[in-house]
């Protein structure tokens, strides 16, 4: 880590900040334009400074996107983290709705794995029985009457 003009901390440069975060310098604008991170000194040749502590927002900022999260919700999760420290209650409020939000997804694809299941089936079907009759078109490409 290089130190700022100041002298008083020590810092890193963008470039350094997205290896060792692995994520894009764009990446990083981009968070620090949707105000997920404080704003950063910069040095006189206008280089955005970087201190470990941003790097670890950084960091958390990934992971919880990585969990699903919105930017807004990171955004939610983050102002708890630096503003309260009582802030578990509303922690796991945000977690309880990230679940049920997951749980009702995973609910969705069960039924579109089980649908799509049912029309390989028919496709299956077909080709099996095809040498048998005369070829249709596939069933899965007439089948639909709009009730699906």
């Amino acid at each position: 880590m290089r130190h700022s003009s100041s002298g008083a901390r020590s810092t890193i440069q963008i470039g350094e900040a997205a290896q060792k975060t692995e994520l894009t310098i764009d990446t990083i604008r981009f968070y620090e334009r949707r105000a997920l991170l404080p704003a950063v000194p910069r040095t006189t040749g206008q280089f955005r400074l970087y201190t470990a502590a941003d790097v670890t927002r950084l960091n958390f900022i990934k992971q919880m996107q990585g969990l699903g999260f919105s930017l807004q919700q990171i955004k939610q999760l983050l102002d708890l983290r630096d503003r309260s420290r009582y802030a578990c209650k509303d922690v796991r409020n945000l977690l309880k709705d990230k679940l049920t939000e997951i749980r009702r997804k995973i609910r969705e694809l069960q039924k579109l794995e089980s649908e799509l299941a049912v029309d390989l089936r028919k496709c299956n079907w077909e080709l099996k029985h095809r040498h048998s009759r005369a070829p249709r078109q596939c069933p899965m490409l007439t089948g639909f009457d709009g009730g699906k």
